[in-house]
């Protein structure tokens, strides 16, 4: 899941396993432009206080064991203060709620080299992060809902991620 939350927060400034298929929840017309399996929430975002530009996942799928590099551009059109905070809500197999806390937002940015208070302004960020080589194989769906301290949007965006029996062992 700590991967999950990176994209959050690097899509803000989205689950480590073995992947064999990514793909966009929703369909085509909400992806966001790169390669990811990211697409935005429903909804309007016309009024985000991020804009998100590009996002791309090296590899796109993500693989058991290798190093995941995301990288991110977009506009902060208005500084983020501390106290934002993102709710992730993650699905395994569809219909599995695996239960996640909110978590501060600026309590968690150092991961990929940023502090709060988030300037306005355009940003690229790119950070890599090494993947682990057994998690169980199912699908992940993730949504990353993004808010201000007094709950303004900041951004939402979702991924779904398949992940293959080879990257799981039931060795103890």
């Amino acid at each position: 899941m700590r991967a999950a939350f990176i994209i959050a927060c690097l899509s803000a400034c989205l689950a480590p396993a073995p992947a064999s298929a990514s793909r966009a929840l929703d369909g085509e017309p909400n992806q966001v432009p790169g390669d990811s399996p990211l697409v935005f929430c429903e909804g309007d975002h016309s009024k985000d206080i991020v804009g998100i530009e590009r996002v791309d996942t090296i590899p796109n799928p993500p693989q058991p064991g290798q190093n995941l590099t995301i990288s991110a551009q977009g506009v902060v059109h208005e500084p983020i203060e501390d106290g934002a905070y993102v709710r992730l809500i993650i699905k395994y197999n569809r219909f599995i709620s695996i239960p996640v806390p909110s978590v501060n937002l600026c309590d968690n940015v150092g991961q990929i080299g940023l502090s709060c208070p988030l300037e306005a302004g355009e940003m690229k960020i790119s950070k890599e992060f090494p993947l682990e080589k057994k998690i169980p194989p199912g699908t992940y769906d993730v949504q990353a809902d993004v808010f201000t301290k007094d709950d303004r949007k900041i951004t939402c965006v979702q991924a779904s991620v398949e992940f293959k029996q080879s990257g799981f062992s039931n060795e103890l």
